[in-house]
């Protein structure tokens, strides 16, 4: 029989008691309705191109649960049922490539529309991006191939709080036993350092560099090309249970980076020009992600297909998954060598398929851009604020 220290049953209770007030506070304002007046200016400046594909991709997910699930938009609800009728509606609507002006009539017409609460200073969210690198890899270890992709180590545990009390819903913990007591797993600088996971954890792959290893824990997917020519997508699985904190913060607060230049191509200049400083910075993030292999990718937190340019992720917590949205933020203008020209308004339609561990609260969504040099460029420099809007079909029609 397994058992449990004393002390991770205080941790169980001093996190479901701050845990859960917080998140009943805030998530009462997630949403708010909007009367017609107040709709946005909807366009979509990707001309509706792979709206239909990502559309189609969320209600995969939807035909995989019951009929009956129910979606939170602020203080309504609303069907799986309901949700599905709402997204094949517009779907059907949008293959005609319609005009602004028709498009707003129809919004108008058929759908209820909420915002974003945003943050408490001006109601907005912060967007950021992210994308599908590509590394170098190998199946074997040798000079070249030194740094491990990991799948979930066996020892790895995650226990649904809630099995113990309904007081703890919704909380998870994760760690390991030792000594017939659960501790928290091994930090990142275990992992990498101490050899930690020899024999406890499969490696899919052998990769080249070790900051772009750590990079492809933060997109969270990504490809790897073999050195015998073949691409394997790689997944994220499960994840040490320690917070994510930022190495860009932390570039920030040691004065290595300025704020206003902050992006990830920043990050990646300053480590190649201070690999002494590789192995410290990285360490400032204690979470550790581990991975799947895949058939196809990139896949979002509901297991779907990820679209370029229209897939999202927001904190589940906050929104409901798999239902349309709109937002408005920005998108950079690059020249051929990456250098970003100028910023011009990004009004596009996308869909909640995606969560990640630094897209907390209510103020924050992240676009997934794709893969490729723009994507890359995008997603590294991509933190402008913005609104999100989201879409359902009124109750009454097609009933």
């Amino acid at each position: 029989m397994k058992r449990f220290g004393t002390s991770f049953f205080i941790l169980i209770l001093a996190l479901a008691i701050g845990g859960c007030a917080a998140k009943k506070q805030i998530s009462e304002f997630a949403l708010t309705r909007l009367s017609p007046s107040e709709y946005p200016d909807f366009r979509d400046d990707m001309a509706y191109s792979g709206l239909d594909e990502c559309i189609s991709q969320s209600l995969k997910y939807l035909g995989r649960i019951p009929k009956d699930r129910m979606f939170e938009f602020g203080k309504d609800t609303f069907s799986a049922a309901h949700i599905i009728r709402s997204l094949e509606h517009f779907r059907n609507f949008i293959a005609a490539k319609p005009s602004a002006q028709d498009l707003k009539k129809f919004i108008a017409s058929y759908y209820i529309v909420y915002k974003s609460a945003g943050d408490e200073e001006k109601g907005q969210v912060l967007f950021t991006g992210y994308y599908e690198p590509m590394l170098e890899g190998s199946l074997n270890e040798d000079d070249e191939y030194r740094f491990p992709v990991y799948a979930c180590p066996d020892d790895l545990m995650t226990i649904d709080l809630s099995l113990f009390s309904p007081e703890f819903k919704g909380k998870k913990i994760t760690g390991r036993i030792f000594e017939q007591t659960f501790i928290p797993y091994y930090d990142r600088k275990e992992i990498e350092q101490g050899q930690v996971l020899k024999g406890k954890a499969k490696v899919i792959a052998w990769v080249k560099d070790r900051v772009d290893l750590f990079f492809l824990q933060i997109q969270g997917s990504g490809k790897v090309r073999l050195d015998k020519g073949e691409i394997i997508n790689v997944h994220y699985h499960s994840k040490n249970g320690h917070p994510y904190q930022s190495i860009g913060k932390v570039l920030i607060d040691e004065g290595k980076i300025p704020k206003a230049e902050m992006s990830m191509q920043k990050i990646r200049e300053y480590l190649a020009k201070h690999p002494e400083e590789v192995e410290t910075v990285l360490n400032a993030n204690p979470s550790y992600i581990f991975f799947s292999k895949e058939e196809e990718g990139p896949l979002g937190a509901i297991n779907v297909v990820l679209t370029p340019g229209r897939s999202l992720a927001v904190d589940k917590k906050m929104y409901p998954m798999s239902v349309l949205a709109f937002i408005e933020t920005q998108k950079p203008i690059a020249d051929a060598s990456g250098e970003i020209l100028n910023w011009s308004e990004c009004p596009r339609f996308v869909l909640n398929q995606d969560t990640g561990g630094a897209i907390k609260g209510r103020a924050r969504a992240d676009l997934f851009w794709g893969s490729g040099h723009y994507a890359e460029i995008a997603a590294g420099h991509l933190q402008h604020r913005g609104n999100l809007y989201l879409l359902v079909l009124k109750p009454d029609m097609f009933q």
